[in-house]
């Protein structure tokens, strides 16, 4: 910002904020901004002076732009352009003819805002209910660096953000009230982030290939004792999950190996692996499950019944992966408490457990126990996904991973966007098993960039 002439940052936030405005107008069928109304509800802050000045730019294409100022001090700068462009401003919320707008700006709060909303935003946003809302960078009443939302707030139809994504855009509760994110590039240079999500080429970049003169032990070899007798389908799930060619090797021990290895011919028996997986299905020998997998000394992927046997640090590297209501059982927290605050819960048993912890959600929270390490937001996926079995299907994936030499951060971020984007691909059309998520893996490896 000192390199740069005053209100360069807010002009070109405020260009890439009108048109984007106009793109979400075209995507409505509604063709541009030529004689639709847009109505601003504009805070004091910097994100009220974009909305002004995005506002002005509308004008000028045509559009009835009015701005209602719910604070004495909105951008004058702001207010002055927008009025020569012949837009109109009003102190307070304008009660008459609401419902006829277009298009909302939500430009009541910015970054630095605190959650909630003042009475006058609640009253505006009200009387415009049903109306598309824009919201400029975030969503005002939302807490941005957590994605916490304990207040009233708005919900989004499409935010646009500014430099760089912000946690709230990542972390539910929160990015489920921004709608579609769509980043505008300002020219800021950043810092390094605290919270950062895969794309496509990361994970390419962190998939495990086979060495030239590499061979089934050289490439990992991922032992898992999971199932039982009353869940022999949980064995069978998460072999298919390891089972993707990530690893050079399979083994299974339990009660399911007759069916395992009916099913996965090339998956062996009992002997030394990289990385065990524990848990899934195992009912009564969960905790046996648990015990020798710690005592073999390598990384352990710990899900479902196995969590429940954790009291502290295993003593090795470890990736836990519960949903909210089993990390719930395993830190004596509420399951609504956990859904409401993943960020803060799964950094918390993190730190308790000294292992990377994978909290499952519509957006999976993926924790190290190392404070300086960027948690980890996965957004791929379907709701879809919600399926009985999935997350077998990912514990077999993140220990084949793991086995074949990824840091626990890595398998687990790595396994959940993998995970998803094979749930999106086995779901383009319509429902999808975990049997289906587990088929798709190699298709998605296969399909990911060059590098």
């Amino acid at each position: 910002m000192a390199s740069l002439p005053e209100g360069a940052l807010m002009q070109r936030a405020a260009a890439g904020l009108a048109y984007a405005v106009i793109g979400h107008l075209r995507e409505r069928g509604l063709g541009g901004a030529y004689g639709k109304r847009v109505v601003l509800l504009v805070g004091s802050g910097d994100n009220g002076g974009d909305a002004l000045y995005a506002g002005a730019l509308l004008a000028r294409r045509g559009a009835r732009v009015e701005a209602w100022l719910l604070s004495e001090r909105a951008h004058a700068g702001g207010v002055g352009s927008l009025k020569a462009a012949g837009g109109t401003v009003s102190s307070g919320v304008v009660s008459t003819s609401s419902t006829t707008a277009d298009v909302v700006v939500d430009g009541i709060v910015g970054i630095g805002g605190k959650p909630g909303l003042r009475p006058e935003a609640e009253e505006a946003l009200g009387l415009l209910a049903g109306v598309p809302v824009v919201s400029v960078d975030t969503p005002s009443g939302v807490c941005v660096d957590t994605g916490e939302i304990d207040r009233a707030h708005v919900t989004a139809d499409l935010t646009v953000s500014f430099g760089t994504y912000k946690p709230c855009h990542l972390l539910d509760p929160a990015a489920s009230a921004c709608g579609k994110v769509q980043l505008v590039d300002i020219g800021l240079d950043l810092p390094a982030p605290a919270i950062e999500s895969l794309e496509a080429a990361d994970v390419a970049a962190l998939v495990p290939r086979p060495a030239p003169d590499g061979h089934k032990y050289t490439r990992g070899v991922v032992g898992l004792r999971v199932g039982s007798a009353t869940y022999p389908g949980a064995a069978l799930l998460a072999v298919s999950g390891a089972n993707t060619g990530l690893a050079g090797m399979v083994r299974y021990v339990g009660t399911a190996a007759e069916w395992v290895k009916r099913h996965h011919p090339e998956v062996v028996g009992d002997g030394q692996a990289q990385a065990w997986v524990v848990g899934s299905g195992s009912a009564d020998g969960a905790n046996s499950a648990l015990a020798f997998a710690r005592a073999s000394g390598v990384p352990l992927v710990i899900d479902a019944d196995s969590l429940r046997a954790l009291n502290g640090p295993l003593g090795v590297p470890a990736i836990l992966t519960p949903h909210a209501g089993e990390l719930g059982a395993l830190i004596r927290e509420d399951r609504g408490d956990i859904e409401a605050r993943p960020l803060h819960y799964a950094r918390l048993a993190a730190k308790r457990f000294d292992a990377v912890v994978l909290l499952k959600g519509r957006r999976t929270t993926i924790a190290s126990p190392d404070p300086d390490t960027p948690v980890r937001v996965n957004t791929t996926g379907t709701s879809w996904l919600a399926t009985a079995g999935s997350g077998d299907v990912l514990g077999g994936l993140i220990g084949s991973l793991l086995a074949a030499g990824l840091d626990p951060i890595d398998a687990a971020s790595a396994g959940a966007w993998l995970h998803g984007a094979a749930a999106t691909l086995a779901s383009a059309g319509g429902p999808v098993t975990a049997s289906g998520v587990a088929a798709a893996i190699p298709a998605v490896i296969r399909s990911l960039p060059a590098v």
